[in-house]
């Protein structure tokens, strides 16, 4: 893979610039760099160079491995899946790769045992196959990618803003309006390592919310995610008051529908997914219905209008 470093992209880390075009950790991309797969001007670089405006990058992908996470025989609902890439409906309470505390259990741990180990290396042993992500708590579809290149082209769209990504939310209060967009830029909170915050010198976060029906207190909404940063949903709509019912991290302190209904996490849902297939080059997109435990709640607000 080829690059140019543009006037936008002068002054930045070598191993940050890999980071943010692969959509990979920064550890990631310093092994790559660090085992010669990445070139600056055709020389090997430290991963703490900083690039100038015409270096030209090139990054030669490692072969997807058998990684180090174990498989396991966990039942998974599979949306779709080819030769390059995985859909699957993730569901509440489920970690998506190995952490620590969740070495085991994880949607990774069942993918590989699916896929019999064969997902893209790019993110490295711990998270492979891994392009995006959504919270434990948070149920609903994601895209893995099997090779190197899937990864790289889903990697790419997400960057250019060009995935679509919908998720279906129920959050306190009532809304003045049936349509806004939240525009504040998401930094990792200065004091709690654990969570995100609303920074001025943040990284652009921009989410689109369509109110689709007022309840007394709580509605539901349809967001649209024009960036995808951690917790992006929950931290802007509970910076504008209105946060997510049953989130324990940016939630209210009374979580009357967190209480009633005996939820453990947020009501929140990837329900879906747009996106160009990488080999093919069509238009593809993937829906996935409301959880048992989300649509019982909805039918409950529901029956109390009538």
């Amino acid at each position: 893979m080829n690059f140019l470093c543009d006037e936008t992209s002068a002054g930045l880390r070598l191993d940050v610039f890999l980071s943010e075009q692969g959509d990979i950790t920064r550890s990631a991309a310093q092994k790559l760099i660090e085992r010669g797969h990445a070139l600056v001007n055709n020389l090997p670089i430290s991963k703490n160079y900083k690039l100038r405006q015409g270096d030209a990058i090139t990054i030669t992908l490692p072969e997807p491995v058998a990684t180090e996470a174990q498989p396991e025989n966990i039942s998974i609902a599979i949306l779709y899946e080819d030769e390059s890439l995985i859909v699957v409906n993730k569901p509440q309470g489920m970690v998506v790769h190995p952490a620590p505390g969740h070495a085991g259990g994880t949607l990774v741990n069942a993918l590989l045992y699916h896929a019999k180990g064969r997902l893209s290396a790019i993110n490295g042993v711990v998270r492979p196959g891994i392009v995006h992500r959504i919270d434990r708590d948070t149920s609903g579809i994601l895209a893995v990618a099997k090779t190197n290149e899937a990864h790289l082209s889903l990697a790419e769209q997400i960057k250019e803003h060009t995935v679509s990504r919908e998720y279906f939310c129920i959050a306190y209060g009532r809304f003045k309006e049936d349509r806004f967009t939240v525009d504040k830029p998401i930094a990792r909170h200065p004091k709690d390592r654990k969570k995100m915050g609303i920074c001025a010198d943040g990284r652009r976060a921009v989410t689109h919310v369509e109110v689709l029906r007022q309840y007394e207190d709580c509605a539901l909404l349809r967001c649209r995610l024009e960036t995808g940063r951690t917790h992006q949903i929950r931290l802007h709509l509970s910076s504008i008051g209105h946060p997510v019912a049953g989130d324990p991290v940016y939630g209210v302190k009374v979580d009357r529908l967190a209480k009633k209904y005996g939820l453990s996490g947020q009501l929140l849902h990837a329900s879906l997914l747009g996106f160009v297939h990488p080999e093919s080059g069509e238009a593809v997109s993937f829906s996935a219905p409301l959880p048992p435990h989300f649509q019982r709640v909805v039918d409950d607000l529901e029956q109390r209008m009538l």
